[in-house]
């Protein structure tokens, strides 16, 4: 049975029970404590922990998955994989334990020919948790199943929580008995090899309090209402259903193995080493296409991060497999391939998948030779030192120059038998990344407890927002936070966060700012809100000062909304729905939107581009962005069904994370977006829209910034006026104004060129002196000096060639001169034939000189440089070198 036929018979089975098909979440997590989704409940989770009622009883879902923390053991082990699909139903205060166990039982067994799955029953093993009398009662005296195929665990493989206070309860494993060729028989609780776990039943049903690990908390008590959360790995379903010995032999993965060794020569099979590369790069290259199709691109931090360091594996396993050209887009028309079927977007977005995947391999394989030079060259330091660490400064240079993760680096290294001091490697990072995190922490949630919030949720209810018809209205003061801390009034000079009942004030979302405004209650306190953020689902938290006065809990209040402020915003807004159909009308439905931030008179948005936009296409967006101003087309906004806005061909942002009803933004016949933010009622109330300029912001995403209404036309005002001062310097009409600055430059040029050549003929001068300065250590010709102070590193390496070729009589010669260049040291050391003969090389003279110097270097045998931190250790350079030279020389 094919994946997707295993896909289609469990959402079948399901909604015909039923219950509600959600379709699977983007990877891009809806949480903030989660990078990636790494499990199918993740989305229905507002649903488990009381944040938001459930728009239905019961649901089914497939939904994709990724989970990395064992990714250096994918490949090596037949069960290790970073992109999964767990099949799940849910109830949510329906049916409970009897109801899950019967489907998942019916579900398994019925016959393939009346549409389940066709598993012997009698291959079917149970587990169950120890105390769970219950479940064993009703696998055994309702289903059927014998006790001696049940058997009862422990905490830490039969209960699960999230590892927080909240919902818990025991669970119920389905393990399929693969038969004697995988070990001995005794059950799942002997050998989970044999019997391999293939669903599990969640009985949420008690409410955990504080601990940690996974047995050592106490259990509170029992919830309002039982649910149900259960997860069928769909990969290990397919493994037994088609008859193969692991995961990466199913269909969806085999597909991509034969395509890797077509690719490279390489047979699945012939030994263990190249399997391991072939598994690591089928799995690798799924999850990577999965990734970006759900709007991930590659970069430096959080999940960017992660799609980099898979893709970058699964490059550098081709290359020890023997590929030699680029393998990415060959790999991933597979993976499309086979997966397409399941889920069509990887279909129609084929292109711009390519293109951020063929980006980044380019990337990649620009630095990889280069970067694996430079670890060669440390790791041989190392070893030469007698040392087996490498040093977390060079593993930090690996990834901030040649663009090495950290654990690919550790790979590498291990392969030549080194560890890495990744405690020195994450100090030259962690404070950056720290602040980054506390920065956006400190904006998102102030100083409170998610807790503080969901209390105030709760007992109140989600706020009304009305902010869409007009910015003030009446409201009641639902919740108040002072320092974090739920409090039932706050007084002048007070920071607070406010909750309303209802509000004009927009919160931060959908790349748009939040609003600010004031708060005015009935008891004539004032509050100044200077930011609107929305920390939970349905909670809008007004953060500001207590200007005048006392404000209570309970209070009335008059919101009012900073109309100039909002109504500039809304202009940015507009304008970055025109940009993104401009924009995609110029370079195609690969340029979809990655991000924006909408603020008064300005915007930046964010979009996927492998390439920079030429100057021609930015002039021409601009210009019919313009055109379309002037055509004043009305803008109005709608509310409808997922299914309705995706037929009328509504733009859905990347990460963006929807529900069955949406508002969909359509501004005349030119744009129509999914968006909840606020904007204008006709495009003649932008005025003017210009471009400042696109830049890139990682692998394959650009960024344009542009400036709306009077801010752009402020813009205008004062390139006009540099334009005027330009005119009365050179002499000339504007039309003039770039030949005649080109030929101004031109000019300077030459005489930059001239002045280069009387500094460098000025320094070569010296090469006859210096070269009759040469001393005899043990039979070689050594010039040591200093030059004057701000030689070039060009001129000084002439210079030091121009020497070595002057030392007469064949004589082994090293001539090694040192220089001061922005108050940091600089030396260049040649080698002559004769020397290298007699094992003298210019790079290990380099890095003793650049050791001195508080420095390093390296190079080749024949010329090396380097420099250092300190100028006055020129002299005790000097010396090493000799020194060297002297113990050295053969």
């Amino acid at each position: 049975m094919e994946s997707a036929e295993i896909r289609r018979r469990w959402l079948s089975f399901f909604e015909e029970r039923g219950h509600t098909v959600v379709p699977s979440a983007s990877l891009i997590a809806d949480d903030p404590t989660l990078l990636l989704v790494p499990a199918g409940m993740v989305p229905f989770k507002p649903y488990f922990l009381g944040e938001v009622k459930p728009p239905f009883a019961r649901a089914t879902s497939v939904q994709k998955c990724v989970r990395t923390p064992d990714i250096e053991e994918v490949g090596k082990t037949t069960r290790h994989g970073t992109f999964f699909q767990m099949c799940g139903n849910f109830s949510f205060g329906d049916y409970f334990k009897e109801g899950a166990i019967k489907y998942a039982w019916e579900l398994l067994t019925t016959p393939q020919d009346k549409g389940g799955y066709g598993l012997e029953p009698d291959r079917l093993w149970i587990t169950v948790y120890k105390d769970d009398d219950e479940a064993e009662r009703i696998w055994h005296d309702v289903v059927g199943v014998p006790r001696e195929r049940i058997q009862r665990l422990g905490m830490k493989d039969n209960y699960w929580s999230m590892g927080v206070p909240g919902p818990c309860g025991p669970c119920s494993e389905i393990n399929y008995d693969r038969g004697p060729e995988f070990g001995a028989e005794g059950g799942p609780a002997v050998n989970d090899e044999r019997y391999v776990e293939i669903w599990n039943l969640v009985f949420m049903q008690y409410e955990r309090g504080q601990g940690t690990g996974k047995d050592d908390f106490e259990i509170l008590g029992d919830l309002p209402s039982q649910n149900i959360d259960t997860g069928l790995g769909l990969e290990r379903l397919a493994m037994i259903l088609q008859g193969v010995q692991n995961m990466y032999e199913i269909d969806t993965s085999m597909a991509v193995i034969h395509k890797a060794t077509e690719l490279t020569g390489v047979a699945y099979g012939d030994a263990h080493h190249s399997d391991v590369s072939l598994r690591v790069v089928t799995d690798h290259m799924r999850t990577a296409t999965m990734l970006i199709g759900d709007g991930v691109t590659p970069g430096n931090e959080g999940r960017g991060y992660v799609l980099r360091r898979i893709m970058r594996r699964a490059i550098r396993n081709m290359r020890l497999l023997g590929a030699t050209g680029p393998v990415v887009r060959d790999l991933i028309d597979v993976v499309i391939r086979m997966m397409g079927q399941q889920y069509p977007e990887l279909v129609t977005d084929r292109e711009r998948i390519e293109k951020v995947a063929l980006a980044e391999e380019a990337r990649f394989l620009k630095t990889l030779n280069a970067g694996t030079n430079v670890l060669d060259g440390a790791v041989a330091e190392v070893k030469a030192a007698g040392s087996a660490v490498l040093p977390g400064d060079r593993a930090f240079l690996l990834h901030d120059t040649w663009g090495f993760p950290i654990d690919l680096t550790l790979e590498m290294a291990a392969e030549q038998g080194l560890s890495v001091d990744e405690d020195g490697f994450r100090r030259l990072m962690k404070e950056q990344r720290e602040r980054a995190k506390a920065d956006a922490r400190a904006k998102k949630t102030g100083h409170a407890d998610l807790g503080a919030y969901r209390e105030i949720a709760d007992a109140s209810g989600a706020t009304d927002f009305i902010g869409y018809a007009g910015t003030e209205g009446e409201s009641t003061v639902v919740g108040i936070l002072v320092d974090g801390l739920a409090s039932p009034a706050a007084t002048e000079g007070d920071e607070v966060e406010i909750v309303l009942d209802r509000t004009p004030f927009y919160a931060e979302g959908g790349g748009q700012i939040g609003d600010t405004g004031r708060i005015r209650a009935d008891s004539g306190a004032v509050i100044e809100v200077r930011d609107t953020q929305k920390p939970v689902p349905g909670v809008y938290v007004h953060k500001g000062v207590v200007q005048v006065g006392e404000i209570t809990v309970g209070s009335r209040a008059h919101a009012s909304v900073d109309q100039f402020r909002r109504k500039a915003i809304a202009r940015a807004h507009s304008a970055t729905h025109l940009t993104h159909q401009a924009l995609r009308d110029a370079l195609g439905p690969t340029a979809a939107q990655a991000g924006s931030e909408n603020q008064p008179g300005r915007f930046r948005f964010d979009f996927g581009s492998p390439s920079a936009v030429p100057t021609a296409v930015m002039r021409d967006v601009e210009q019919k962005i313009n055109e379309v101003l002037a055509r004043d087309l009305d803008v109005r906004a709608e509310v409808m069904g997922i299914d309705e806005a995706k037929k009328q061909g509504a733009i859905a942002e990347f990460g963006e994370k929807y529900g069955e009803r949406v508002r969909v933004v359509t501004i005349g016949d030119f744009s129509k977006e999914l968006c909840g933010g606020t904007h204008v009622h006709n495009t003649a109330q932008l005025g003017l829209v210009k471009l400042l300029g696109e830049s890139s912001i990682g692998s394959g995403v650009r960024r344009i910034e542009a400036l709306v209404g009077v801010d752009a036309y402020h813009f205008l005002a004062r390139e006009h006026t540099v334009v005027a001062q330009l005119q009365e310097l050179v002499k000339g009409r504007s039309e003039e104004l770039p030949e005649k600055i080109a030929a101004m430059l031109g000019k300077l040029k030459d005489a930059e060129k001239e002045i280069e050549k009387f500094r460098a003929e000025k320094v070569l001068q010296a090469a006859a002196g210096l070269a009759e300065s040469a001393q005899d250590v043990r039979g070689v010709a050594l010039v040591t000096g200093r030059v004057p102070d701000g030689t070039t590193p060009d001129d000084l390496r002439k210079l030091v060639l121009d020497v070595r070729g002057r030392v007469q009589g064949g004589r082994a010669a090293v001539v090694a001169l040192f220089t001061v260049t922005n108050g940091k040291p600089f030396t260049v050391i040649a080698t002559d034939a004769a020397a290298r003969d007699r094992g003298l090389k210019a790079g290990d003279l380099v890095r003793a000189a650049a050791k001195t110097l508080g420095g390093g270097g390296g190079g080749k045998p024949d010329v090396a440089q380097g420099g250092g931190q300190n100028p006055a250790a020129i002299g005790d350079a000097v010396a090493a070198v000799e020194r060297l030279v002297a113990d050295t020389a053969k």
